[in-house]
């Protein structure tokens, strides 16, 4: 398992899941809940983000399967996602509306679809056809620890970047994130194509 372990691989994987997950443009959001008075508990979210991610990364493939969905169709599908994700970073815009039923701060938004939401599922899946899963696995990890710091300290962190620093962050990962649909979506629609000529 270890020897599948690439340094450049995890770091690559590490900056992704960090531009998806995004812990430091939902500040503004968190500070907005707790100052409704709705609780939000870093430990649990932490957990229960990376318990679903993981989850997800190793039975999402069993779930493509019986949809017989391939792993770069998936990827391509993916790309559109953090496509998506990217233009709501860059032109301060809504694309995804949380519109659901669950009240509850810490599980909704902050877990779904904040943290584990559909961008990070697909993520992690499109991941995968491009790196080995330990190095995704290490990046996820060190995210989580990322996300606990930055949650339980929410105050601080806006108060140190200021509104002004989180604003250019969440610029400068959205510039990012379209980069990555756009390498996602030209090296698994190349592969898509081989196979489609194959058969």
């Amino acid at each position: 398992m270890f020897s599948d372990f690439n340094f450049q691989q995890m770091i690559s994987a590490f900056i992704v899941l960090f531009a998806v997950i995004d812990i430091i443009g939902s500040i503004p959001i968190i500070i907005s809940l707790k100052e409704k008075g709705k609780d939000v508990n870093a430990v649990k979210a932490t957990l229960i983000s990376f318990a679903l991610m993981i989850g997800f990364f190793y039975a999402g493939d069993m779930m493509l399967q019986l949809f017989h969905v391939d792993i770069e169709s998936f990827a391509v599908a993916g790309a559109f996602v953090i496509f998506l994700m990217s233009l709501e970073m860059i032109l301060d815009v809504e694309i995804f509306k949380n519109q659901g039923p669950i009240k509850e701060a810490t599980l909704v938004p902050l877990v779904f679809p904040l943290l584990a939401g559909a961008g990070a599922f697909t993520t992690l899946l499109s991941l995968r056809a491009e790196y080995a899963s330990i190095n995704i696995v290490i990046a996820l990890i060190l995210n989580m620890i990322w996300v606990f710091f930055v949650v339980s300290m929410t105050g601080r962190v806006e108060r140190f970047l200021g509104k002004g620093g989180i604003y250019i962050i969440r610029k400068f990962f959205g510039i990012i994130l379209l980069a990555v649909s756009v390498r996602l979506f030209t090296a698994n629609i190349t592969l898509l194509l081989e196979t489609l000529q194959k058969h």
